[in-house]
């Protein structure tokens, strides 16, 4: 399909921008995501895109810039991680509310303080409810085809909303692994030109008003609305996957299910801790277990119902969690899940481990602790803890 190379995240990040041509990228550093502006800046210098690059003062103005550049009609993309992305908090409403299909790159790592500068996905939860479509990706290849894809999402006529795509930060962005390329005619192709389909600020012969004041006449209709537009997001994901297989060999929906057809116990979790997860499932398989893998890629909208389809055969479920609700007793993913499964006659027995926060390591010993916990639990056996925290030091 194309030609196989060893890049980081970062690198599959800034490619795909590369072959989207934005008209317009607010930037800001911040670690581990400096590198894939870094990297675009040098497609701009070197003639490759046509973008023009606002160097803002902060993510926040970054964020701004995309904005006002979206909303006047552009095609427009940034990245960010952490602080980065907190400090963007209060524009990822404006960006959602206001219907501009913005991607941004994003990766995650965990929030101050203390100070860490490595991966976890507590600053992409704790934007999960901005309105925004979320994705995240295993490796180096989902980065750069979910951000390929995330341009022909967020544009897309019955959506026009902003997409992030979430690589876990160093563990994804900066180690070297081997991904494959689509020719970058198919790619330009595949993506297409950008397509104002509404009225833009800039367009002086049509005036429009953004950013009205609504108060209570019409607020809560329109965030129902809001609501309405994001219940076509499954179907238009699921199309342009289906489009993208066709290009690339490789398949996406809203999930990626490993061995989950017949399995009696399952972890759920999401990006690269998946991969490790999935040579644990393959031991165990070899044993005799039949053990599985749900791995989220469509975090926001949460495909609720289509998880619990998947799910609802499985006896006993881990949820694992790279982020916490501090004081909220479970972790985000794991109340997702849960919510997906709520609606079930018999459900399955859940519970929840919270890992690798700050970038600890996730070990095969940790999955394999996990699933021998299932294993029991799916025997009969009681449930010690709903909630615990896995890979930390006594």
């Amino acid at each position: 399909m194309g030609k196989k190379i060893g890049i980081t995240g970062n690198e599959a990040i800034a490619n795909a921008m590369r072959i989207a041509n934005p008209d317009v990228c607010g930037a800001f550093p911040i670690t581990p995501a400096t590198e894939i502006m870094q990297r675009f800046c040098t497609f701009v210098s070197n003639g490759e895109v046509k973008t023009e690059t606002v160097l803002a003062e902060s993510e926040h103005s970054a964020m701004s810039a995309c904005i006002g550049a979206s909303a006047a009609g552009g095609r427009v993309a940034t990245a960010t991680a952490a602080q980065g992305l907190a400090l963007m908090w209060e524009m990822l409403f404006i960006a959602s509310g206001l219907r501009l299909p913005i991607v941004m790159g994003v990766a995650n790592r965990a929030l101050s303080a203390p100070l860490n500068i490595h991966g976890d996905h507590s600053d992409g939860m704790g934007a999960r409810d901005c309105g925004w479509i979320h994705l995240y990706c295993e490796d180096a290849q989902e980065g750069y085809d979910n951000m390929l894809q995330a341009f022909r999402i967020g544009e897309h006529k019955d959506l026009r909303l902003p997409v992030m795509v979430g690589i876990d930060g160093f563990i994804t962005s900066h180690s070297i692994q081997t991904a494959e390329y689509l020719d970058d005619d198919v790619a330009r192709k595949f993506v297409g030109e950008y397509q104002q389909t509404l009225p833009a600020l800039l367009d002086i012969k049509n005036p429009v008003s953004m950013g009205a004041l609504i108060l209570t006449d019409y607020y809560h209709e329109y965030r129902k609305a809001h609501e309405q537009v994001m219940m076509r997001v499954f179907k238009v994901v699921e199309d342009i996957g289906k489009e993208f297989e066709k290009i690339s060999g490789r398949p996406y929906g809203l999930f990626e299910s490993y061995r989950l057809e017949d399995a009696e116990v399952a972890i759920v979790v999401m990006s690269s801790a998946a991969g490790t997860t999935k040579e644990v499932v393959d031991e165990y398989r070899a044993k005799g277990i039949k053990a599985g893998l749900l791995k989220p890629r469509l975090y926001r909208p949460f495909p609720y119902t289509q998880i619990a389809e998947a799910l609802k055969h499985v006896k006993a479920i881990a949820v694992l969690d790279r982020a916490d609700c501090w004081g909220g007793s479970y972790g985000p993913l794991f109340t997702d899940i849960t919510g997906a499964l709520y609606g079930l006659d018999k459900k399955p027995v859940l519970i929840n481990k919270i890992y690798g926060l700050g970038g600890r390591d996730y070990m095969p010993d940790q999955a394999e602790y996990t699933f021998n916990e299932l294993i029991d639990l799916a025997k009969g056996g009681k449930v010690k803890a709903v909630k615990e925290y896995i890979g930390v030091r006594e």
